[in-house]
């Protein structure tokens, strides 16, 4: 699975994962079933948070609830969410603010059997212009939700309340972007 993702640090020192390539386009209508087939690579992995060393399981349930959620439904467009996909693993290593949740559905209590938890973690999108050069990056603040099972393990979820940043990350160009090694961010 080829990536082109990196973790880089606002001025402020805070984390964000940067993707470079917009893999799943479409302003109004994103074709969730490419979604759901890409997010099936991850199935059986494990990432660890760095900041506090918790490993996140990827189960087989992710692919289907990332793509078919009542979020993901109720979204308009929803590219934000499919591109994400791509930087799960460094938008699992980024994650902060750990807040526990009860289950609120019967449905849960064997998946989730001890709850849920909630991450804050935060992706960058390139906007490019019109000659297809990056312009800026959007800067998105995501929940990542992972379930705690009767494993004992926390698995990831899904991925809801994406907001956007009002402030782009601006970026200078020192040579054309065409070639990623001469881009500088700041």
């Amino acid at each position: 699975m080829e990536r082109n993702v990196n973790i880089i640090r606002d001025v402020d020192g805070n984390q964000i994962v940067l993707i470079n390539d917009i893999r799943f386009k479409g302003k109004r209508k994103v074709n969730w079933e490419d979604v759901e087939d890409y997010l099936k690579q991850y199935v059986g992995e494990f990432y660890s948070i760095a900041a506090t060393g918790e490993i996140i399981y990827i189960g087989a349930e992710l692919p289907d609830e990332y793509t078919r959620s009542n979020y993901t439904a109720g979204l308009k467009g929803g590219s934000a969410k499919a591109n994400a996909a791509q930087a799960l693993p460094e938008m699992i290593e980024i994650a902060t603010g750990k807040r526990f949740e009860e289950n609120r559905k019967d449905k849960h209590s064997n998946n989730a059997k001890f709850g849920w938890y909630r991450y804050n973690s935060r992706f960058a999108l390139p906007v490019y212009d019109e000659y297809g050069d990056v312009e800026r990056y959007n800067i998105f603040h995501a929940l990542m939700l992972m379930r705690h099972a009767k494993d004992g393990k926390l698995y990831l979820y899904d991925i809801i309340e994406i907001k956007k940043n009002e402030k782009p990350f601006p970026i200078r160009r020192l040579y054309s972007v065409r070639e990623p090694a001469s881009l500088f961010i700041f």
